[in-house]
């Protein structure tokens, strides 16, 4: 019997969140392609409901009008009523909490919309309480807004229709590229050199001083990715403002109630300004980003309390979260027993009962401020209201005694509290915020020294593989829930997922994590970027169609997936140099380059990565047979080297031919090339923009050469400078060498004649890193240096055409490569040489001033010629590096 539209059907699905919504009297429908023809046959509008299972309003909305009869009668004969759980279904979440944003000023959950049978929103809200009530801010009653709306529908229809057709309309340009870049009026010349240092300061500027975090409203959610930018800023910028903002915001919140000092943990957003008072849900994203962030944190700045604070994080989440076959739950309930907070209140009363101890009693009072009228509803969540010296000193002990009883009193606690009954925890294992975890664990096993928590990381990626990758199709599945997978993968379950693969990669150097995360970039290219928008799509290319296809392009409760999935890109391009995940990663960055400079905060990881992508890579090649000598492990746990990837590779040329097919490469990477072990000792090459510094086994050697490189400045800064500063074609010697530098100790110095430049120049494409002269400009791709010998060498003067030439390479390069005659169509007084013909064509100063012009020198002698990333490097500086 046929029971769509006219039964709840939420047993029938495998979402907890939709399960507690199955008894309700609402016949609720799952969001499928039954419910919506059930929708447009009947000509009823749709009530679309999003939440999740740990939301508490979602809690509060249900029990104050989805289990009410009289509200469930107007729904059931006026709607197609149809829940959604947010954590399954980003798209639809993305899609409708756009309009909601874009209608009201604000979203969150649950999101209550109203929609044409076809999908269209004409109404839209999050909460609503049944009755209209001035103690929830005179938000109209739910009750009132349906029955309106149902009225509305039967008899003003076309205004209806209008209004989403408006709303469809402000959607489709909202989520539109092309509409994008039209919107876009500065040049990629506006958004280069000081992207980072912009965005750094817009998140200083939002900073709340005295209490950290961002904004002194509330309610005040972590935001743990513009933490990570202002510590990255204060590092690469020296700036003790942004790492002053950071630390506030870390002491502050590992100091309130938003963290569990028992269990340790954090819950999902403070209610106020002290972040005192929390909404008690934990999810799991939030807890794996907060542990990787107080472990970077640590590795900055020393402070144990930090190393402190991501251990007990990353232990709450392997205790409470992770399923004993391999992967990571994703919620903890608010309410236990239908009580908000009570699995994680405190009374004195409750304090003494525990500790068993008065002395000890008395000490845990006043350590987390807990009185007889509480600050929550007469009991107390726990803060850190005293300070280790506060404590001592009150209690006439040491602080070494404090630290042991505090220690003593915690786990008396914690014993306490487990007796009690527990919150609800969502049991579905979901790929991407799995993905999150894995990178945590990467992360802090590594820097804290913790393999089992590497161990761990593991064993997710391989339970996740096992069970969400089909190896036939190549598909990733979203969920796994008793057993049963379900729902198609979305872009940020790809994105994280392959980014926490890369990183387990990174810190274990095993090839197959590296391999499964090559795999999910490649699916990830094929079904979620467009070509010719030049974007990426929240959903696949095979999904069926909603009003709009979504992007996820700022950062919300969980990272960008646009972000990190350019991230991943870039990560994984030197090891794939045919893949062309640059191109695409610069591409998508281009294409919404508008949006992420005009409102920077809200496109954080966008914006993050955008910053990288004008700074020059760099890689650390690690090659060895063995694992990392506790010298080279220990320098680079306590070494933060941001826009470095540690590239692991093995230690010989036939060992790593068997990793090149296991990847699936055709060709050995060049930067893994000839960069073997040396001396049977672990052997680092410190590359950076693909110039390599000279094999060693000295981690000190490799880590300075590294920090060297990102003192110079980056290639696209210097090519804006060369604009402001040429006139009608060319640059003064004098004004070369007033170039400024990124640190003091970077020096510009021009050196040699014209002669001598040209000597030095011709051997660059034959060596993999070049001491290059005066008088040129060198472009480079990831295949090889490309070289622009760009001047009458008689002269003193630079010619600079190199604008003219680079348009026509990046016009002709748009597909990732060109065949050589192709570039009979650039500009005039343009030659291409392979690297067998560069010797020939500038073998001496007269036969390069007779071809005065634009030249290129490739290092590919093949017929086609890959390019993708293109930048610009001064000739009129020294660099001392070797062949």
């Amino acid at each position: 019997m046929n029971t769509v539209g006219t039964t709840n059907r939420l047993s029938e699905t495998k979402s907890p969140y939709l399960q507690q919504h199955a008894d309700n009297p609402v016949n609720w429908q799952p969001w499928d392609e039954e419910t919506l023809q059930f929708a447009q046959e009947t000509d009823k509008p749709i009530f679309l409901s999003v939440g999740y299972a740990a939301c508490h309003w979602c809690h509060v909305m249900a029990e104050e009008s989805f289990e009410d009869e009289e509200v469930a009668a107007v729904l059931n004969e006026s709607f197609v009523p149809i829940k959604v759980d947010r954590e399954e279904r980003p798209d639809i979440n993305k899609l409708y909490q756009t309009i909601c944003q874009l209608v009201t000023g604000g979203g969150g959950w649950p999101l209550s919309a109203w929609l044409t049978p076809t999908g269209e929103p004409f109404y839209i809200g999050t909460y609503f309480p049944k009755n209209e009530r001035s103690d929830r801010g005179n938000v109209p009653g739910f009750l009132n807004v349906c029955q309106s709306l149902a009225t509305g529908w039967q008899e003003d229809r076309e205004e209806i229709l209008n209004r989403a057709e408006q709303w469809a309309e402000a959607l489709d340009n909202e989520m539109s590229p092309a509409s994008s870049r039209s919107r876009q009026s500065n040049s990629r010349a506006e958004d280069d050199s000081s992207l980072h240092e912009d965005v750094a300061q817009t998140a200083l500027r939002a900073v709340d001083e005295e209490y950290g975090g961002f904004g002194s409203g509330e309610p005040k959610f972590p935001q743990p990715r513009r933490i990570e930018m202002l510590l990255e800023s204060s590092h690469i910028l020296s700036n003790e403002d942004y790492k002053r903002a950071a630390t506030t915001t870390l002491d502050e919140m590992a100091a309130g109630g938003i963290y569990d000092h028992v269990g340790g943990g954090f819950h999902r957003y403070s209610t106020d300004r002290r972040w005192a008072i929390p909404h008690f849900e934990k999810m799991l994203y939030d807890n794996a980003e907060l542990a990787r962030i107080y472990t970077l944190g640590f590795q900055i700045t020393g402070r144990t309390a930090y190393a402190r604070i991501a251990k007990e994080t990353t232990e709450f989440a392997i205790r409470e979260f992770k399923d004993s076959p391999g992967g990571f739950y994703s919620t903890l309930d608010a309410q236990t027993e239908g009580v908000e907070g009570k699995y994680y209140v405190w009374t004195p009363t409750q304090i003494r009962d525990a500790v068993e101890n008065e002395r000890l009693a008395e000490l845990a009072l006043s350590r987390y401020g807990i009185t007889s009228t509480g600050n929550f509803e007469g009991s107390n969540v726990l803060s850190i209201e005293s300070s280790i010296p506060e404590l001592a000193q009150e209690f006439d002990v040491s602080e070494s005694q404090v630290v042991d009883q505090l220690e003593t009193i915690r786990g008396r606690l914690f014993d306490l509290r487990d007796s009690r009954v527990r919150p609800h925890r969502d049991e579905k294992i979901l790929a991407s915020w799995n993905g999150l975890m894995i990178s945590a664990l990467a992360h802090s096993g590594f820097v804290l020294n913790e393999s089992a928590y590497l161990d761990e990381a593991q064993s997710t990626l391989q339970f996740l593989q096992r069970t969400l990758w089909d190896d036939c199709k190549n598909r990733l599945s979203r969920r796994v829930k008793d057993g049963a997978v379900g729902g198609p993968g979305f872009l940020d379950d790809y994105a994280f997922l392959s980014k926490g693969a890369f990183d387990l990669y990174q810190f274990t150097g095993n090839i197959a994590p590296l391999e499964f995360s090559l795999r999910l970039a490649r699916e990830l290219v094929d079904s979620f970027y467009d070509r010719d928008e030049e974007t990426l799509y929240l959903t696949p290319r095979s999904a069926p169609d909603l009003v709009s296809r979504p992007q996820e392009l700022t950062d919300q409760s969980t990272p960008s997936s646009v972000g990190v999935a350019c991230s991943v890109l870039a990560d994984l391009d030197p090891l794939a140099p045919t893949d062309d995940f640059a191109e695409i990663a610069s591409d998508v960055l281009d294409t919404h380059q508008n949006q992420i400079r005009g409102r920077p905060l809200e496109h954080i990881t966008m914006a993050r990565e955008a910053t990288r992508h004008q700074t020059t890579e760099s890689q650390l090649i690690v090659a060895t047979q063995d694992t990392l000598p506790s010298s080279i492990q220990t320098a680079l746990q306590e070494s933060y080297l941001p826009d470095t990837t540690i590239s692991r590779r093995p230690a010989t040329e036939s060992a790593l031919e068997q990793w090149c097919d296991q990847l699936d490469l055709d060709t050995v990477p060049s930067l893994w090339k000839n960069r073997v072990q040396r001396h049977d000792k672990a052997t680092l090459y410190a590359c950076t923009g693909g110039q390599c510094s000279r094999p060693t086994s000295d981690i000190s050697e490799a880590v300075a050469s590294l920090s060297q490189s990102r003192s110079q400045p980056h290639p696209d800064e210097l090519w804006e400078w060369v604009k402001q500063k040429s006139h009608d074609g060319v640059i003064r010697r004098s004004e070369i060498s007033n170039y400024p530098s990124r640190s003091a100790s970077a020096k510009w110095t021009t050196i040699g004649t014209g002669a001598d430049s040209t000597n030095r120049a011709s051997s660059a494409p034959s060596c993999s890193t070049t001491t290059v002269g005066m008088y040129s400009m060198l472009y480079r791709s990831t295949s090889g240096p490309v070289l622009f010998p760009a001047a009458s060498f008689s002269t003193g003067w630079l010619w600079t055409r190199l604008g003219e030439i680079s348009a026509a390479c990046r016009a002709a390069a748009k597909s990732g490569s060109w065949r050589r005659q192709s570039l009979h169509q650039s500009p005039p007084h343009t030659w291409i040489w392979t690297s067998s013909e560069a010797s020939t064509a500038i073998s001496s100063p007269k036969a390069a001033e007779s071809n005065a012009g634009v030249g290129c020198i490739v290092s590919n002698s093949s017929e086609y010629i890959s390019v993708r990333r293109w930048s610009v490097l001064p000739i009129g500086v020294q660099r001392r590096q070797e062949c």
